[in-house]
């Protein structure tokens, strides 16, 4: 069984597998006994429980899922690092004064902490990182806003909300709301923007809405600093920050930290040979009507009339093929490099894929929808 995260009973933060200085991660150290995949679902889909109740059991990848990977990031990384330096530069120019980075846990972690090595060496700017809770239907964890502006003394108008990327919108549009409640009932004004390397929905700040391959996308706790996807269930108090579990059997496998380090050794790389990183975000109108166009053509194909059933781009995609239950994959075209994880976890759990060379993303996952739900 998973271990709860290390953290002495007093101390309000930890750093899971990475250093301390590249992230504060504003989670309680819970256990939780996992539930099936499954069973997971059923609960979800019939409405019994909400998703951030539970956590299914998660395995370390097989060494044939490694062999993509690795093949993925070699493909990647240099793409990837360029976004990260157009992203600090995105960051930088829209931030003057002290910047305090707040990633969204867990696929905003690893962004984050690069982002925050960025700024520190590259922009020569003083920066902070966080990495706390937001969850769908249930809102950010304000507990966990509030140490960072009271606790911690930070300065409202430096936050920055970091995410990997968007798939519908639903977590921008989540922490929009948010942010909105938070300034009602504290009368504070924070920049409910949500920062990710790729929009895909057209609904925050970035340098790109292209669908591609993010490789911290592909893995799961060993990309993360070994924490799990955050969790609400009965053990969280009202004065608690939401709940996390640390898959500490896994740490022989980790690579949180040697992630970290190969992508900052490639931004410095591309600065050393003369990129320039563009602070311009991209226009995210034309991302924003490609997704609505599209989810409501999925809905019109397959008949589905819940969209959370609907995860768009390769790494929504890929987070279905590791945690949920998978009713089809859809691949725009199957010869390309970037797909060939999906393709490998479809192989391993046996999913249907399809080719539908008119997609606008590189990859569809659809969630299977339960009958007795």
């Amino acid at each position: 069984m998973s271990k709860p995260c290390r953290a002495t009973e007093a101390a309000p933060h930890f750093s899971g597998s990475y250093r301390p200085r590249d992230v504060r991660f504003l989670l309680k150290p819970i256990t939780v006994k996992p539930t099936s995949v499954a069973e997971k679902e059923r609960l979800i889909q019939s409405g019994q429980r909400h998703y951030s109740e539970m956590l299914s059991r998660e395995s370390l990848p097989s060494p044939k899922y490694m062999e993509v990977f690795q093949h993925a990031f070699a493909m990647s990384r240099t793409r990837m690092a360029e976004g990260l330096l157009d992203l600090a530069a995105i960051i930088a120019a829209r931030r003057p004064d002290e910047i305090t980075l707040v990633s969204l846990a867990r696929a905003g972690t690893p962004i984050g902490v690069i982002l925050k090595h960025i700024l520190v060496e590259l922009f020569d700017r003083e920066t902070l990182h966080y990495s706390i809770s937001i969850i769908r239907d249930r809102g950010i964890d304000q507990n966990a806003i509030r140490f960072i502006l009271d606790d911690a003394g930070r300065d409202p108008a430096g936050l920055v909300f970091v995410d990997g990327w968007t798939g519908k919108g639903v977590i921008a549009r989540e922490l929009s709301a948010a942010v909105e409640d938070f300034e009602r009932g504290h009368n504070i004004r924070l920049d409910a923007n949500l920062f990710t390397l790729a929009d895909l929905a057209g609904v925050g700040i970035a340098p790109s809405d292209a669908d591609y391959l993010i490789p911290s996308s592909i893995l799961n706790a060993t990309m993360s600093g070994l924490i799990s996807r955050s969790v609400l269930n009965e053990q969280i108090g009202p004065d608690d920050f939401h709940g996390c579990v640390l898959y500490e059997e896994f740490a022989p496998k980790d690579l949180s930290t040697w992630f970290v380090d190969t992508l900052l050794d490639d931004a410095r790389a591309r600065i050393q040979a003369g990129y320039s990183p563009k602070a311009t975000a991209v226009d995210p109108s034309q991302a924003r009507e490609r997704s609505t166009r599209l989810i409501a053509a999925i809905q019109d194909r397959f008949g589905i009339t819940d969209v959370n059933l609907i995860k768009p781009g390769i790494g929504e995609a890929t987070r279905v093929l590791l945690r949920r239950v998978p009713e089809r994959l859809l691949i725009r075209d199957p010869r390309l490099p970037e797909v060939a994880h999906l393709l490998q976890l479809a192989h391993e759990k046996a999913v249907r894929c399809e080719v539908d060379p008119t997609l606008p993303y590189q990859a569809i996952s659809l969630i299977r929808g339960l009958p007795d739900a």
